[in-house]
């Protein structure tokens, strides 16, 4: 058995002037959209993996990722890495580290992990231990530690041990980006804002044309459309990040970035953005919704069934998230559904581009179009696909015009990667 000593580097902590490695985690399937928004803030792409994007920055740069970014889930800043061997080594090399110069003494911590070591039966155990090596450090030089548990309220610390390969994070973000805190009736089974965003985003609509929603629910997918047409920053309607219990942390320099992301003026918008639902209950959810985020005048709800939506003129995007059955016997149920889609988009939809959403691909095949992109995502561990379809206008079969960001192919999630 190899006995050379654990390799342990400690990297530099994040005061005001330093930068380092950052890395947007996002869903399976979203990483080539998270990365046109990465170039669209000017950052850097330095390495792209199948759920998540490296990048580069300091406080500035986790601010505006945070505040900005519509498909990530957190934004994480290395602080460490090691060779690691066993959970002994762990709560060792996680022991040197300075913790006191990113963890409050006074604080609250929670650490969370993704482990694959052979030496451990229960990965939670190396989440233990690396949570007792910090506040055993923190204690023996102030005397006192920070309180720990599971809640996201304070300081987060995020354990990625891969074979022998340990690398420490500080999670700026805590909670999910996806948790905007615009969602105050989520109704049944929603979909995460991150998604959503990343739906809209992937089939190539940019606020420039329409955007209509049959089938809204809780309106999620018009909401991320509204707050894409316009500009507005997601983070804007959240009550907090993990950053703001870190040592280093500038409130004021915060304040200014929040200030600037809510004073920028929207973006122009001649579209109309429509959501309609057979729910009434479902409209009045949304409604309550888009008010919290902001964009409430940005959305033309209506009661009705989804082949009764209205259709304006001009084209643009029409998207729906059917249902897709989750028992044994709800495709066959369904497929009369899928099929009305499809008669919907071909009699009142021209002009458009067509998208359905669904964790169903047999049902996919139902719409009766050939979809002329399939889009992989994965939700709720669901291997996932956006169907798109060009509905053509007429004999003059004029194509519709969505431009691409940033092209996403038809590939399956892979492997896991931090998120």
């Amino acid at each position: 058995m190899n006995s050379a000593p654990d390799q342990t580097t400690s990297l530099a902590p994040p005061a005001a002037t330093q930068r380092g490695r950052l890395i947007a985690s996002c869903a399976p399937g979203t990483a080539p959209v998270l990365e046109s928004e990465l170039c669209a803030l000017g950052l850097p792409v330095i390495q792209s993996r199948q759920t998540s994007v490296e990048t580069e920055g300091g406080w500035p740069e986790i601010f505006a990722l945070n505040l900005q970014l519509r498909t990530a889930q957190r934004v994480l800043w290395e602080v460490g890495y090691g060779r690691v061997r066993t959970v002994d080594n762990l709560y060792s090399h996680v022991r040197r580290m300075p913790w006191e110069r990113w963890i409050p003494a006074d604080g609250y911590l929670t650490v969370t992990s993704f482990v694959h070591n052979p030496s451990l039966r229960d990965p939670r155990f190396a989440t233990l231990r690396c949570k007792d090596a910090i506040v055993d450090r923190l204690r023996e030089l102030h005397g006192r530690r920070p309180d720990s548990g599971n809640e996201r309220s304070g300081a987060v610390v995020f354990l990625y041990w891969n074979e022998e390969t340990a690398i420490l994070y500080l999670d700026t973000s805590g909670e999910t980006l996806s948790r905007r805190g615009y969602r105050k009736i989520p109704l049944e089974a929603p979909m995460q804002e991150s998604l959503a965003a990343a739906v809209v985003m992937a089939s190539g609509w940019t606020g420039q044309a329409n955007f209509v929603n049959p089938m809204c629910g809780s309106g999620t997918l018009a909401i991320e459309a509204a707050l894409l047409a316009i500009g507005r920053a997601p983070g804007l309607t959240r009550p907090g990040f993990a950053f703001e219990h870190l040592l280093g942390f500038d409130p004021l320099r915060w304040r200014e970035a929040r200030l600037a992301a809510a004073q920028a003026a929207p973006r122009a918008f001649s579209g109309r953005i429509i959501a309609s639902d057979i729910n009434p209950a479902a409209i009045a959810a949304a409604r309550e919704n888009a008010r919290a985020a902001g964009v409430a005048d940005r959305i033309e709800f209506s009661v009705c069934d989804f082949a009764e939506t209205p259709i304006p003129e001009g084209g643009g995007l029409v998207l729906l998230n059917p249902e897709y059955g989750a028992r044994m016997g709800d495709a066959a149920t369904l497929e009369p559904l899928y099929r009305g889609i499809g008669d919907f988009f071909k009699q009142r939809c021209r002009g458009y581009l067509g998208g359905v959403f669904t964790g169903n691909l047999e049902l996919g095949q139902r719409v009766g179009l050939r979809p002329r992109r399939r889009i992989s995502f994965s939700s709720g561990g669901l291997d996932c696909r956006l169907f798109l379809f060009e509905l053509y206008e007429g004999s003059k079969r004029t194509r519709i015009q969505a431009t691409i960001t940033h092209p996403v192919g038809d590939k399956g999630a892979g492997e896991k990667d931090v998120n």
